[in-house]
């Protein structure tokens, strides 16, 4: 055990673990994530190096590491510098993109938009979208639930977000959901410049399709104020009269949209697989969705308790965003180990949430771990954080909650779903991890 003033630097990369050339570990990363992290840990402990794009990062591991760095209390530890290398022309200037004073001062405006009261019209708006995707879903099996999920988290996004798209047809909403993909896509991409048949070729088409759409309807939503997030970020403003200009809310609208989607679309993908392969809970579920109307208000919907706990289980065991990034502005000590100046770190929340040391049997579908009897999570303050933490901590995890609950209550009231207990996902961890088959299930109506 180091003493709490010894600092070392950090550790070489070992010969065996340079990986090929200018990738690196990448090959390693992608292959299995987890067994990546977990050699990490067994070979260097909680901050670890490793070579990556020609460049040696670090990576932070464990509770205690992943804390330090969330809390950031020195201020060393910066959004901006790290996540823009992967995804920053296609996601410019979001708010996980920004730091320090901007940060605070667009996250201030930005939290008006996410009010308990504007949550509650959210919630009541986004039933008709729900219903129109779900009862379009076809009675069949293997049917591939993961795309259809896709389209359906963006007409909500489309609906809450926009106020609804009332003259875009399908095909061209097909085509920003496209887009987003596209540009998520890039954080994998290792030809970085705008060339054609590239990740990153694709992702700069996709943020002009983005761009270009968003663009045709905020003349509209500058003129007149509605209840949906394009107009409250056209309109809100301080106390002192700081408000968004054109640009800003065009970018925070291309970020919130991706969020709002996306890793909805994973959680309630993974949700779908364990509780196709745990019909007990599947039922315990549905038992308390259909002592509820097919439109529950958010109140009512924090009252499916046994949902709530499988939510969290799913984000415990496939965490939308497996690794936060971080760069240092500066030297900075973590956990003992000297970072330097302008070295990118990788923040392992996935890992935690596998933890032995943490949790019980923790490769195992068990959401009662999550209920007021075990309260495995309270472990650690960072044994469980799907959402982040500290001031970067996601903004919109309250409307995520809802909108997956959301989704899975109409399921649950209308279908009834399997999948086989052998089935493990294929996933593809090149950016944020989705099922590569699409996640089948086999569907049928009540």
């Amino acid at each position: 055990m180091l003493a709490p003033t010894e600092v070392r630097p950090l550790p070489e990369v070992r010969r065996g673990d340079r990986g090929v050339p200018v990738l690196g570990k990448a090959f390693a990363y992608t292959r299995d994530p987890l067994a990546f992290m977990q050699h990490q840990w067994d070979t260097y402990g909680p901050v670890s190096p490793f070579r990556f794009l020609g460049q040696t990062f670090a990576i932070a591991l464990g509770p205690d590491a992943v804390e330090e760095v969330m809390r950031n209390a020195d201020k060393a530890f910066a959004n901006g510098p790290a996540w823009s290398p992967f995804i920053g022309p296609f996601f410019e200037r979001g708010l996980m993109l920004l730091d320090l004073e901007e940060h605070h001062l667009h996250r201030r405006i930005m939290q008006e938009a996410f009010t308990r009261t504007r949550l509650e019209g959210y919630v009541e708006r986004m039933h008709p979208a729900v219903a129109r995707g779900v009862d379009a879903w076809p009675d069949r099996a293997g049917f591939r639930s993961y795309p259809a999920l896709k389209t359906m988290t963006l007409d909500i996004a489309a609906d809450i977000f926009m106020g609804g798209a009332t003259d875009t047809s399908r095909a061209e909403m097909d085509r920003v959901n496209a887009a987003f993909i596209d540009c998520v896509q890039a954080a994998g991409g290792l030809v970085r410049v705008d060339v054609p048949f590239t990740r990153w070729g694709r992702a700069h088409r996709g943020r002009r399709v983005l761009e270009e759409f968003l663009r045709h309807y905020l003349p509209a939503k500058r003129a007149e104020r509605t209840g949906d997030l394009f107009s409250v970020l056209c309109h809100i403003e301080t106390d002192d009269g700081r408000r968004f200009g054109d640009d800003d809310v065009v970018n925070h609208m291309i970020f919130l949209m991706m969020a709002a989607h996306d890793t909805s679309t994973i959680t309630t993908s993974t949700i779908l697989q364990y509780l196709g392969q745990h019909p007990a809970w599947q039922e315990r579920c549905r038992e308390e969705s259909l002592a509820l109307g097919d439109a529950p208000s958010l109140g009512e919907l924090e009252q499916l308790t046994s949902l709530d706990l499988v939510i969290k289980e799913a984000l415990r065991l496939r965490a939308p965003v497996p690794l936060f990034a971080r760069r240092t502005l500066r030297d900075t000590v973590l956990q003992g180990v000297r970072i330097p100046a302008d070295t990118h770190v990788s923040v392992g929340v996935q890992f935690n949430h596998l933890m032995p040391q943490l949790w019980s049997d923790p490769h195992r579908f068990d959401p009662d771990r999550f209920g007021a009897e075990r309260r495995e999570d309270r472990a650690h303050r960072y044994a469980w954080a799907p959402f982040g933490g500290g001031v970067h901590k996601c903004i919109g995890l309250h409307f995520a909650g809802a909108e997956i609950k959301a989704i899975v209550h109409r399921l649950l009231r209308t279908r009834r779903w399997s999948v086989d207990p052998a089935y493990v996902a294929p996933l593809d961890n090149h950016s944020l991890p989705f099922p590569k088959d699409g996640q089948p299930i086999d569907l049928r109506r009540l």
